[in-house]
Formats: structure tokens, C-alpha cells, sequence
């Protein structure tokens, strides 16, 4: 850090003692440690806050980012994207659903009029027939040798 060496700092030891004197000098080297200690956690402290100041500015700056990236993404054509497809979905459903009620119907009315002709177009001899068999069936001989 400072590029001080073996010799030159034996050179301010030496000084030192003759400057301060041996009996003041682990008074003054106990100050010198704490002086030196509370510079290292002032210098810690100002490192620790630039480095949650520059934290928060990241921060910001990306939810910046997020926020700006998120008012880009269009919803509303989404919404009316789908909304669209939902409407072609029921015009199918009802395209669909429309002629199979017209079938249902024309086959219950086809129905209704087979039945109605049916009942009005059985002929005279088959109406005989079947009171002929009505009639047979009250006889007990002859009903069951036929």
C-alpha cells in the first residue's frame, strides 16, 4: 500500500524510540492501534453504505427495466384477440347447433306425418284381416288349432 519496506520501516522504529522514548512509546502504539482500527471500520462502514446505496440504484434500475418492459407488452390486443376468437368460436357452435335443430324437426315432422298416413292408409282387407284375427281369438278351438 505504501511500499515500505523491511529496512525503512526498522528506520521508523528506531526513530520512534528515540523520538518518543521507551516508556511513552506502548502508550503511543496502543493510540496508533485504535486510531488505525476506527479508520478501518470508518472505511468499512463507507464501504458497506456505497455498497447498499449501489444495491438500491441497481435495484431501481432494474425494476425500471421490468416495469418498462412490462407497459410494452400490449394486453389489450390480447384481450380482444381472444375475445374475437371466443365470438368465431360460438358463430361455429351456433352454425352447428342450427341445422341439427332444423334436421331434429324435419324428422319429427317427416315422423308425425309417416305415423298419420300410416294410421289413414291401412287398406280394407288388411282392417278385416285383423278383425278376423280379433274374432278368432274369442273361439277356444279354433284358436288354438291355427
Amino acid at each position: 500500500m505504501f511500499d515500505i519496506g523491511w529496512s525503512e520501516m526498522l528506520v521508523l522504529a528506531v526513530v520512534t524510540i528515540l523520538v518518543v522514548g521507551p516508556r511513552d512509546l506502548p502508550r503511543m502504539l496502543r493510540t496508533v492501534g485504535q486510531a488505525v482500527g476506527k479508520v478501518r471500520r470508518m472505511a468499512g462502514e463507507f464501504q458497506r453504505q456505497f455498497n447498499d446505496a449501489l444495491k438500491e440504484a441497481e435495484l431501481d434500475d432494474i425494476k425500471k427495466g421490468i416495469d418498462s418492459a412490462r407497459n410494452a407488452i400490449p394486453t389489450n390486443p390480447v384481450k380482444a384477440g381472444l375475445k374475437s376468437l371466443a365470438s368465431a368460436g360460438d358463430d361455429v357452435k351456433s352454425a352447428i347447433e342450427k341445422p341439427a335443430a332444423v334436421a331434429a324437426a324435419t324428422a319429427a315432422s317427416a315422423a308425425s306425418q309417416d305415423a298419420g298416413m300410416a294410421v289413414a292408409g291401412v287398406s280394407e282387407p288388411e282392417q278385416d284381416k285383423a278383425a278376423g284375427t280379433a274374432a278368432d281369438a274369442g273361439k277356444p278351438g279354433e284358436a288354438q288349432n291355427a
